[in-house]
C-alpha cells in the first residue's frame, strides 16, 4: 500500500512538473526592468553614506524649506502638532516611563533621516523635495535636535558621515543566532511570600480588597499613604507676584517686526486677549512678571525652581532666555534653539512688550 501511494506521489509531482514547465512560456506575464525603472526604486541610504547622490543644504535653508513644507504636521522646531509625530527633544528620557522617541535621542543613523524624508515626505506629496532640499531639512533637524550647534551649518554628501547621533552606541546587530544570551533572572510565580498583608490603601478610590484584621493597617495604611503622597507632591509654592511693568514707549515699527518674528513661537505660544495656553503658556504680560507665574500651567522643574526664587522676566533674562532657552534654563522642555540675531530678540521683547501694556 505504502508503495502505491509512494508511486502516486511520485507520478503525480513528475506530472506537476511537467505541467508547470509546459506552461511557464505561456503565461506572458512579467518583463525585465528598465535601467530607468531599477534607478526609481534604488534609491535607499545606508549609514556608511553608500546611495548619497550629490547635494549640499544649510540650516537656514532648511528653517524656511521645513516652514513650508513640514511644520503644519511637525510644528515649527519639530515639536508635533496634535498626534503627528514630535522629531525633536527627548534627551534623556529613554530610560523613563515616558520615552520620547526623536531624531535627536533614539534614532541611530543620520542615513535613516535622510533616507525618510527623502522617500517619503513631505506627506501626501512623497519626493517632491530635491536633493538639495532634503540635505537642508536633514540639517535643520539636526540643529533643533542640539547634534549641530551653528545655524549656518551646511550638510553635503562630503561631511554627511562626519554626523554622529547621540544614540548610535546603543544599536547594535542582533547577533542572537550565533550568540547565546544569558538568560533572564528567575521569576518566582507561585508560593513567592509565606504570607500577604495589606499595609496600606488607596486613598482616592476604594480599590483595595477587604479582608480579615485589616482594620488597623487600613486606618494606619491611609493615614502612610496619604503622607507619602504629600511628600511625593508638595503643595506647590505660590508664584511670586508679578512686577507691574512701567509704562514705557513702544517702537512701533520694532514691534512689527516682532510679530513677524514671533511666528516661530505660535505653534506653542500665544498672546493678546484670548490667548490659552497651548504647549508653552501664553505670553501676555510676560515683560517686567514672575518667571513661571501662568495660572494653570503646569511649568517644567527648572521654571518651577526660578519661580520659587523670585526670579523676574527682566529684559536681560528675556534676552538671555532667548539666546539660547537651554543655557539660561537647563532641561527646559522647549526645543526651540533660540534667536541668534540680536535683531530678532530685540524685535519681538519690543513686541511682547507692546503685549504687555
Amino acid at each position: 500500500m505504502s508503495r502505491f501511494l509512494n508511486g502516486v506521489t511520485l507520478a503525480a509531482t513528475i506530472g506537476l512538473l511537467a505541467f508547470t514547465a509546459q506552461a511557464e512560456p505561456k503565461l506572458g506575464l512579467g518583463r525585465a526592468a528598465t535601467p530607468d525603472e531599477v534607478a526609481a526604486w534604488d534609491i535607499d541610504i545606508r549609514p556608511d553614506g553608500q546611495g548619497l547622490p550629490e547635494g549640499r543644504g544649510t540650516v537656514a535653508e532648511g528653517e524656511e524649506i521645513f516652514a513650508e513644507q513640514c511644520a503644519v504636521c511637525h510644528g515649527d522646531f519639530g515639536e508635533g502638532v496634535d498626534r503627528w509625530p514630535v522629531l525633536a527633544g527627548g534627551q534623556g528620557t529613554l530610560s523613563s516611563h515616558d520615552p520620547v522617541k526623536t531624531i535627536g535621542s533614539y534614532w541611530p543613523y543620520l542615513s535613516t533621516v535622510w533616507d525618510y524624508v527623502h522617500r517619503a515626505m513631505p506627506f501626501g506629496n512623497a519626493q517632491s523635495l530635491t536633493n538639495d532640499q532634503v540635505y537642508a531639512i536633514t540639517a535643520y533637524l539636526l540643529y533643533v535636535n542640539d547634534v549641530v550647534t551653528e545655524d549656518d551649518f551646511e550638510l553635503s554628501k562630503d561631511n554627511f558621515t562626519e554626523v554622529r547621533l547621540p544614540n548610535e552606541a546603543n544599536f547594535f546587530m542582533d547577533d542572537r543566532l550565533e550568540t547565546e544570551r544569558p538568560s533572564p533572572a528567575e521569576v518566582c510565580m507561585t508560593n513567592c511570600k509565606p504570607d500577604v498583608k495589606i499595609t496600606k490603601r488607596a486613598t482616592v478610590i476604594d480599590v483595595t480588597p477587604e479582608g480579615e484584621g485589616d482594620e488597623e493597617a487600613s486606618a494606619e495604611g491611609s493615614m502612610e499613604a496619604e503622607t507619602e503622597m504629600a511628600q511625593a507632591d508638595p503643595a506647590p509654592a505660590p508664584a511670586p507676584a508679578a512686577v507691574a511693568p512701567a509704562v514705557v514707549a513702544i517702537d512701533a515699527d520694532l514691534a512689527a517686526k516682532g510679530e513677524k518674528v514671533f511666528k516661530k513661537c505660535k505653534s506653542c505660544h500665544q498672546v493678546g486677549e484670548g490667548a490659552k495656553n497651548k504647549i508653552g503658556p501664553i505670553l501676555t504680560d510676560i515683560v517686567g512678571g514672575p518667571v513661571g507665574g501662568v495660572a494653570d500651567f503646569k511649568y517644567s522643574d527648572i521654571f518651577q525652581e526660578k519661580a520659587a526664587e523670585g526670579v523676574v522676566w527682566t529684559m536681560e533674562n528675556l534676552d538671555a532666555y532667548l539666546t539660547k532657552p537651554k543655557d539660561w534654563a537647563p532641561k527646559t522642555k522647549m526645543s526651540f534653539n533660540g534667536l541668534r540675531k540680536e535683531k530678532d530678540r530685540a524685535a519681538v521683547i519690543e513686541y511682547l512688550k507692546a503685549a504687555s501694556q
